[in-house]
């Protein structure tokens, strides 16, 4: 498996104050809670930094199965994640979505599963055994974007 954050590309322009998928500038707050992941590095935001949160979607363009939602980012520069393995800290998730999408982008929804996050490395391996699965991506049980997942 192949785990990378966000491409660098869309990561600069945001923090340069490009639009999100809605249109609009990130809004910048200070990070709070300890479950603040940036989803360039798939670091964790440490209480008390600027984040950026915005809209995301992890698509090249819009249709029917390109979901939008609310994602975090460092404010400031930060190296894209790039693995063969989940950041350690995905182990703690309280149960995450995690699904297969074909490669038009659209969702297998045979391959849809919530799991915890411990099992997160075996479903996305799964997952990608089907042939018809061009990528996984992970969300919290909230929906928002994590990451996605291609094979190696």
């Amino acid at each position: 498996m192949r785990i990378r954050g966000i491409p660098t590309e869309q990561f600069d322009r945001l923090r340069s104050g490009g639009d999100d998928a809605n249109g609009h500038a990130a809004v910048v707050i200070p990070a709070e809670g300890g479950a603040n992941p940036c989803r360039h590095c798939l670091g964790l935001i440490v209480d008390g930094e600027p984040k950026l949160v915005l809209s995301y979607r992890p698509f090249d363009a819009p249709q029917p199965y390109a979901e939008t939602g609310p994602i975090f980012l460092h404010q400031t520069e930060c190296a894209r994640y790039d693995s063969n393995a989940l950041p350690q800290w995905f182990a703690f998730m309280d149960h995450a979505a995690i699904r297969g999408y074909g490669a038009d982008g659209w969702i297998r929804y045979e391959t849809g599963r919530i799991v915890r996050g411990i099992e997160l490395t075996k479903a996305a391996s799964e997952i990608l055994e089907n042939e018809n699965v061009a990528f996984v991506h992970i969300r919290s049980k909230f929906g928002c974007f994590q990451c996605r997942v291609d094979r190696t």
